[in-house]
């Protein structure tokens, strides 16, 4: 059962607008609960991925386990990073992203070459001789294996020994596992693997791998700053919510006119409205349940178009809580199944999400936009709030009735209000 009470005439209510530098504290809270979170995320994500995802040097790796050709090279541009004259030059530098480039020849005895060189060098060197360019990766999401994409460049020219030329980098050579190192610096760059002798048909398995210096210090930065941006914007959501007045139709301090200042003109039925509790359920009331609103008056003319907004910080923690909500009924689910008891834990719990849900919900939502008091952040009662939800603790419940009446005895219910929902959503469609 549910009833509407508006405050009684006779007296003028306090204002439950809330004022104005804690509205602005409230607005500016919920502005930067967003980035706040963001940041906190962020950091606290790329630390973790990065920490896990690193052998003990310090690298991650990506393995290709087959990577061959008919060609007499395969080259890879994209996999290296590429930075344009508008980069300064010291900001690889400053980064400390080291890059590791392994190869075995998956050839018996064939000695391997890799080396780092300008893209303009290798497509010098390259030009005319036909060879595979890597231009994708797929397998990534999987695992840490991976198989590459290759494209032919076509040509009829061959190519001398790489390790004949000046103009690389860095480079290794030799029969078995191959590595090097390299310190990324500004400039475009091309990875290059080969037979020793550059010859055709090449064929072995490579990792890359890449170590960023900055990494840790970055995501701690991103993490150090999302919780300082975070806890001041809950500090300003609570120095905001605690800026409303008093609710309408609370207990007055005396009962007696003479001393309340309250006009003899005031009639009977209001006077004892008001020395009513804040709280009580409705006198007909039958269900365990009982939902209860009171109107505040008057009602910001503006605030309704930003109260959404306002509670987006309840939207994050009821998300949460809803999810422990679905977590706790199953639990209870059984608890009543085999003891014919609900855990008074439980039911505390699912009763504070669903009250705090109602008070969300009658602020901002289809509740009813009753009030502009801001909801508390409680899953308690909260009284003197104008929406509240009282449900009876059960003592005992049926263990048989716990299987079907959840979807079974609740098919009539469920059918009256898809057509309630539904045919409202049908009539719109239609006037549309």
């Amino acid at each position: 059962m549910s009833h509407a009470s508006i405050a009684p005439p006779g007296r003028r209510p306090p204002d439950p607008h809330p004022a104005r530098r804690h509205l602005a504290a409230l607005i500016v809270g919920c502005l930067l609960i967003l980035p706040g979170l963001g940041l906190l995320l962020a950091g606290a994500g790329l630390g973790t991925s990065y920490a896990v995802g690193r052998d003990n040097e310090g690298y991650v790796s990506l393995t290709l386990p087959a990577l061959a050709s008919d060609s007499p090279a395969i080259t890879a541009g994209d996999v290296i990073v590429q930075t344009g004259s508008e980069v300064p030059s010291w900001v690889l530098s400053r980064l400390d992203v080291d890059m590791r480039l392994s190869a075995r020849s998956l050839t018996t005895d064939q000695p391997v070459f890799i080396g780092i060189a300008p893209v303009d060098g290798v497509n010098a060197y390259l030009s005319g001789v036909p060879h595979d360019q890597v231009v994708g990766v797929d397998g990534i999401r999987n695992s840490t294996t991976a198989t590459a994409v290759l494209e032919s460049v076509p040509g009829t020219a061959t190519v001398t020994a790489p390790t004949s030329q000046t103009f690389w980098t860095t480079s290794a050579t030799g029969p078995g596992q191959q590595q090097l190192i390299w310190r990324m610096t500004d400039g475009q760059w091309a990875a290059v693997i080969m037979n020793a002798d550059g010859s055709s048909g090449v064929a072995v398995s490579s990792t890359v791998g890449v170590r960023g210096g900055f990494i840790m210090p970055l995501a701690l930065t991103l993490f150090i700053v999302g919780l300082a941006v975070t806890g001041g914007a809950i500090a300003l959501i609570i120095r905001g919510s605690s800026g409303g007045g008093r609710p309408t139709g609370g207990r007055p301090t005396s009962t007696d006119p003479t001393q309340t200042g309250a006009p003899s003109s005031i009639p009977a039925a209001a006077l004892a409205q008001q020395q009513q509790p804040a709280y009580s359920g409705h006198p007909r009331a039958i269900s365990p349940v009982s939902l209860d609103a009171r109107l505040d008056q008057p009602l910001s003319r503006w605030l309704w178009l930003v109260k959404w907004f306002l509670a987006i910080p309840h939207y994050f923690a009821l998300g949460l809580l809803w999810i422990a909500f679905s977590v706790v009924s199953i639990v209870a689910f059984f608890a009543i199944l085999f003891t014919g008891r609900y855990p008074r834990g439980l039911f505390d719990l699912n009763l504070g999400v669903l009250r705090w849900s109602w008070r969300v919900s009658y602020y901002c939502s289809n509740g009813g936009l009753g009030t502009d008091r801001y909801p508390p952040f409680s899953l308690g009662a909260e009284p003197d709030y104008p929406a509240r939800l009282d449900i009876t603790y059960p003592e005992r419940l049926s263990r048989g009735l716990v299987l079907v009446k959840w979807w079974l005895l609740a098919l009539p219910h469920y059918l009256i209000v898809g057509l309630l929902v539904g045919g409202g959503t049908w009539a719109w469609n239609r006037g549309g």
